[in-house]
This record gives C-alpha cells, sequence and structure tokens, in this order.
C-alpha cells in the first residue's frame, strides 16, 4: 500500500531519487532519538550537477528557487532512506539550513530558499511549516548555486 505521502509526491508529479552518497568523510543523514539530520544536498539531478553558477552572476532567482526546489527532493530522498522507506514516519521538518551561492552584492537568498521550503509544505502540510537560515555563500561545493540541509522529526 502506497503512503499518504507517497501518494502526495505522485499528486505533485514528483519522482525521489536514489539518495546521493556522501562527496566526503561524513554520512548523508543521522538518526538520534526521533530526530534526522541530513547533510546539506546539492542540485544533483539523478547524477548530474544542476544549476551551477552564482545567484546575482550567472542565475536568476527564478532558477535559484528551482536549485533550491531541487535540493530539497533530494533531502526528501535521505529522508525517505532514513525512514526505511515510510516518509508517513516525518512528524514535522523542523528546520532548513539553505547557502546561495551569490555575488556579494545580491540580497534575495531567502526568495531562493523559498523552493525547498515551499516544497516541504506542498509535501507534508502543516507539517511542512518549519525554522529556516537562508544566507550567502561566496562559493559551494562543485560550484553549484544551492545547499540545503535538514531536520526532521520522525515517528
Amino acid at each position: 500500500m502506497t503512503g499518504k505521502i507517497e501518494a502526495r509526491l505522485a499528486e505533485l508529479a514528483i519522482r525521489l531519487p536514489e539518495p546521493a552518497a556522501p562527496a566526503g568523510a561524513y554520512v548523508p543523514y543521522v538518526v538520534t532519538g526521533n530526530l534526522v539530520f541530513v547533510a546539506g544536498q546539492i542540485t544533483l539531478d539523478r547524477g548530474e550537477l544542476k544549476y551551477v553558477g552564482r545567484l546575482g552572476a550567472d542565475l536568476t532567482i527564478a532558477d535559484g528557487y528551482d536549485a533550491a526546489r531541487l535540493c530539497g527532493v533530494n533531502l526528501l530522498a535521505q529522508v525517505r532512506d532514513a525512514c526505511a522507506g515510510d516518509l508517513d514516519r516525518v512528524v514535522r521538518v523542523v528546520r532548513l539550513g539553505g547557502f546561495v551561492n551569490s555575488t556579494p552584492d545580491f540580497t534575495d537568498q531567502p526568495k531562493v530558499i523559498n523552493g525547498a521550503s515551499d516544497l516541504m509544505v506542498e509535501v507534508f502540510g502543516k507539517a511542512g511549516r518549519h525554522a529556516r537560515a537562508a544566507v550567502g555563500a561566496p562559493s559551494l561545493p562543485l560550484g553549484v548555486s544551492v545547499e540545503v540541509d535538514g531536520i526532521f522529526e520522525i515517528a
């Protein structure tokens, strides 16, 4: 039987990828008690880097929003893995941390990270509302435009 959240993903035409392997000396997520801490997810789309570049120079706010949404999809893939395939175990999205590769004069990081935030609300409804940080960075791994990490409460 398909769970409620998997059905919602299907309604939204979102197909979660296989969770990405870590690119360094860390694990993709840690489960402690009823929390899942997911390491930063980048703009990897089925093995291919997307949205490479800097906001305020190479990419528009709309591009950044889509990049953050892709990071959110990758977060969900990690959370699903942490929950043994059952996203219905997610009680609440607690916090997202968004990093935007941007020029020094770019100040719309919150508009960019809304891509991931809006996705969480679309998928989880009220339980998707979360605390958040959205900050600019002079560069990000592999030159990607956005990276997002997250904390999720699970049952």
